[in-house]
């Protein structure tokens, strides 16, 4: 069983916040094949959405904040952001950005896990979220980076529910019978500044041919196409702005 629409406590969307939104949309567009429109209106910013065929997919900003780190950022569906808030703070996260309007799509708030792994919710208004999901050139797996693996599984289930399940070393997090996501561990082996933090997957007819297509484009590959164990062949990848994400052979989610 695979999530294929917007579901309470489920990855709904990714939002990349990019120094240059430009290059990013040629960049994705030759990756993906995604087609990019601009938000029209002062209120915008700049937003810019993905699309893959009709289906709009991803989104994209420009950084917002001083000392912003370009990155993709997972969001979770959820029928009530204040209430959702509220629990992960209770459960000992933080309020990065509190829940606020979009006009006309819905109401967002920004979080950190304890560890300070960030994360975006979204309580749908008449926008639900990504219109496609789990296809190719769209957002089929998250995965959770962390140091400390029980602090996470403890807040996770507490403030959304989530089910775990192991996979050999590997846990996997799961809602209503699904798997969308898993969690690996930040050890001292990786680059000292890499923090906790989520990490999209996206679905991809090939990963080979996506990731070279990646690396032709001006990105870098972090780890080569490699079939995990049990488990779906993946790559990951660098875009010419810095942020990271990762791509799995459609069809193998979970």
């Amino acid at each position: 069983m695979k999530i294929t629409e917007p579901t309470p406590g489920a990855p709904c969307w990714v939002e990349l916040g990019t120094s240059d939104v430009a290059s990013a949309a040629v960049y994705y567009r030759q990756v993906f094949g995604w087609h990019a429109a601009t938000a029209s209106g002062a209120e915008a910013e700049g937003y810019t959405l993905f699309s893959a065929g009709d289906a709009r997919v991803a989104a994209a900003t420009p950084l917002y904040a001083p000392g912003q780190q370009t990155a993709w950022t997972v969001t979770f569906a959820t029928r009530d952001a204040e209430a959702l808030a509220a629990a992960a703070t209770d459960a000992g996260g933080k309020v990065l950005v509190p829940p606020r309007d979009v006009p006309d799509l819905g109401r967002f708030a920004v979080l950190a896990d304890p560890a300070g792994a960030a994360f975006a919710l979204w309580q749908a208004g008449p926008f639900a979220g990504a219109e496609l999901l789990n296809e190719p050139g769209s957002l089929g797996w998250v995965e959770l980076a962390t140091g400390d693996a029980e602090s996470a599984v403890s807040f996770y289930t507490r403030v959304f529910g989530w089910t775990v399940r192991s996979h050999g070393a590997y846990a996997q997090w799961g809602i209503g019978g699904a798997d969308f996501g898993g969690m690996s561990t930040v050890e001292a082996r990786d680059r000292e500044d890499v923090r906790p933090h989520w990490l999209p997957y996206f679905a991809v007819e090939s990963v080979d041919g996506t990731a070279a297509r990646a690396a032709e484009s001006g990105g870098a590959l972090l780890m080569a196409p490699t079939d995990v164990p049990d488990g779906p062949r993946i790559a990951m990848v660098r875009d010419p702005q810095g942020a990271v994400f990762g791509i799995h052979q459609a069809g193998t989610e979970g």
